[in-house]
C-alpha cells in the first residue's frame, strides 16, 4: 500500500482494534505471570517470536536483513525492548492492570520530551505543553492513590510501569532515527532477537522460572508469541510506516481506556473515581500531545 497523508477507514479500524488488543494483552500477561516467572515469560515470548518471524521470512524467501551496518541501533533497540518487558511484566506481577494501563501508556508524553531535545523539528508547542501538564497530573494522581483494597496497588509496580514507558519511548526514538530505513518486520527481528539473548540468561536471577503452571498459562504464552509479539507489533510498525506518525500516535489514548475497562471487567479490579480521573487526565493529555500542528494557510 502507498503511504497516506491521513488516517482512512482501514487505518482507523486497524488502530482501534490494535488498541483493544493491547488492552487485553495486559490481562493476559497478568494471568500468565501466575504460572511463569515474569522475566522468564518475557524471554520465552521473545525467543518464540523470533522463531515465528524467522519462519515467516523463510517461507516468503526474504533475507532477514539484519545488516552489520545496523548493528549499533539494532542492539540498542533490542536492549530497550528487553528492559521494557523486564519492568512491564514485573509491574503486572506487583500491581493492577488498571494502574499499569494508565501509567504505561503515557509513553507519548516521554517520547515528546525526548523528541524535543533529540529530533530537529519535534518542538513542544503550547498545546503539547498543556497535554504534558495534564498527563503529568494524571500520573501523579495514579501514584498518590493507593487503591481501596489492601495490597492491590504497589508503589514498586507503579514505578516499574513508569520505567517501562520510558523504555518504550526509547524504542520508538531509535525506530524513527537509527532504524528509520529498516522495514518494520526487520526492526521487530532486532527487538525480539536481541532481547531474547538478554532476557534468557537474566531470568534465573529473578526467582524460580516455573510457578503454578497450568494449561491456561501455556495458551497465554502462545497468544503472546504469535498474536502480540510476532504479528501485533509488526502490524503496528507497518501502520506507523504507512500513516503519519502523529495520526497513528493519536489513537494511543484508546489503549489505556481498554486496559482499565478490561482489568475491571475480567479481573474484578477496583475502579474508583481517582483512577477514572487519572485516566481522563492522561487521555486528554495524549490527545493534546499528538495533535498535529496547525499550518497557517496562505491567502
Amino acid at each position: 500500500m502507498e503511504k497516506k497523508d491521513r488516517i482512512d477507514l482501514f487505518g482507523a479500524a486497524g488502530l482501534i482494534g490494535f488498541a483493544a488488543l493491547l488492552g487485553y494483552n495486559q490481562v493476559v500477561i497478568r494471568v500468565v505471570n501466575e504460572g511463569l516467572q515474569p522475566v522468564f515469560f518475557a524471554a520465552l515470548r521473545s525467543a518464540g517470536a523470533f522463531f515465528c518471524l524467522w519462519l515467516l521470512f523463510r517461507l516468503r524467501r526474504r533475507p532477514l536483513g539484519m545488516d552489520r551496518a545496523d548493528l549499533r541501533p539494532g542492539l540498542l533497540i533490542g536492549a530497550f525492548f528487553a528492559a521494557e518487558f523486564i519492568f512491564l511484566f514485573q509491574a503486572l506481577d506487583l500491581t493492577t492492570v488498571t494502574r499499569v494501563s494508565v501509567i504505561f501508556y503515557t509513553m507519548p508524553l516521554w517520547l515528546a520530551l525526548m523528541a524535543h531535545v533529540l529530533i530537529p523539528g519535534e518542538r513542544i508547542t503550547p498545546p503539547k505543553a498543556a497535554g504534558l501538564l495534564l498527563a503529568f497530573a494524571g500520573v501523579a494522581l495514579a501514584f498518590i492513590w493507593r487503591g481501596a483494597a489492601a495490597g492491590e496497588a504497589s508503589l514498586t509496580g507503579d514505578f516499574f510501569a513508569l520505567i517501562s514507558a520510558f523504555c518504550w519511548a526509547g524504542i520508538t526514538l531509535v525506530a524513527k532515527t537509527g532504524l528509520a530505513h529498516v522495514a518494520p518486520d526487520r526492526q521487530l527481528l532486532w527487538q525480539v532477537g536481541v532481547s531474547a539473548l538478554i532476557l534468557m540468561p537474566l531470568s534465573p536471577l529473578f526467582g524460580p522460572l516455573i510457578r503454578e503452571l497450568e494449561a491456561i498459562h501455556l495458551w497465554g504464552l502462545a497468544f503472546q508469541i504469535v498474536v502480540i509479539a510476532s504479528f501485533g507489533f509488526a502490524f503496528w510498525l507497518w501502520l506507523l510506516s504507512l500513516y503519519p506518525a502523529a495520526s497513528v500516535a493519536a489513537f494511543s489514548f484508546l489503549t489505556p481506556i481498554f486496559g482499565v475497562f478490561l482489568g475491571w471487567w475480567l479481573l474484578d479490579e477496583t475502579l474508583g473515581p481517582p483512577i477514572l480521573i487519572s485516566l481522563t487526565l492522561v487521555c486528554l493529555g495524549l490527545v493534546l500531545i499528538n495533535r498535529p500542528a496547525q499550518v497557517p494557510q496562505k491567502v
